[in-house]
């Protein structure tokens, strides 16, 4: 079994940490860090970005699975028509509606999905209940401190730009669950919980990890999982920031 995941960053180790439980294969991730980030791309520039993405990995790795692990072109695209072989990842709304008991929600993600059409259009395919209120928030600030690794040096100032950014509007809207709409969020999880004890923080990679079992894949899988590692971006800082987070692979180019 052969599967790529990929994002513009760090955001698909979340993922690929949940699919390692549970499936053993070849795992290539590809760190696509020289266009992070991608929630701040116009839909134009993010279109061209993952088709040109796609087209290479299916060259270089013939995988039978692209876990595209971010919600931004997820939301953003019509991915479906890019590749039969492309999945993505959603916010998990109907999670939040099933754990909130002030009913207000919080997805936490980039700003071009906060400010698009496209969040609204999910929201109302989801159906939510009519006492249901779901609460945007531009986190894009956040998905820097993960993929500079602010988060593995500087924890008081990820703090507080954590703070900064989320303390008033969880207080003032009375938010008791958040969705961790960016996948390099789950990270920052750890600093998180404990400024904000009494909110729930979903995590939306056990549902990808889940939902590969829908899919046909080939079963000849080795005794162990293997991961191979790849970046468009600096090879020798981003191996430096995975040893840091106790990733000792080697980190190979590869460009667009």
């Amino acid at each position: 079994m052969s599967i790529v995941v990929f994002d513009s960053g760090f955001g698909s180790l979340s993922i690929i940490r949940e699919i390692q439980k549970k499936f053993k294969g070849e795992l290539i991730y590809f760190a696509d860090q020289k266009n992070f980030p991608y929630g701040l791309k116009s839909k134009p520039e993010l279109r061209q970005i993952i088709e040109k993405t796609i087209v290479l990995l299916e060259k270089e790795f013939s995988p039978q699975l692209i876990v595209m692990a971010s919600n931004t072109p997820t939301l953003l695209l019509d991915y479906n028509r890019i590749s039969s072989k492309l999945i993505g990842v959603y916010p998990p709304l109907d999670n939040a509606v099933k754990l909130s008991k002030t009913r207000n929600i919080a997805i936490l993600g980039t700003r071009s999905v906060i400010q698009s059409e496209a969040i609204t259009e999910f929201i109302e395919k989801c159906n939510m209940p009519n006492d249901i209120v779901i609460h945007k928030i531009d986190c894009s600030s956040l998905v820097e401190l993960v993929e500079s690794g602010k988060f593995l040096t500087d924890e008081e100032y990820c703090k507080n730009i954590i703070k900064e950014v989320l303390e008033d509007v969880f207080l003032d809207n009375l938010i008791d669950v958040a969705t961790l709409s960016s996948t390099h969020l789950p990270f920052l999880e750890i600093l998180l919980k404990p400024i904000f004890k009494n909110i729930k923080f979903l995590d939306p990679a056990k549902d990808i990890a889940n939902g590969i079992k829908d899919f046909k894949l080939e079963k000849n899988e080795p005794p162990q999982n293997t991961l191979r590692i790849f970046t468009s971006g600096d090879v020798r800082l981003f191996e430096k920031n995975l040893q840091m987070m106790g990733i000792e692979n080697k980190v190979n180019s590869l460009s667009l």
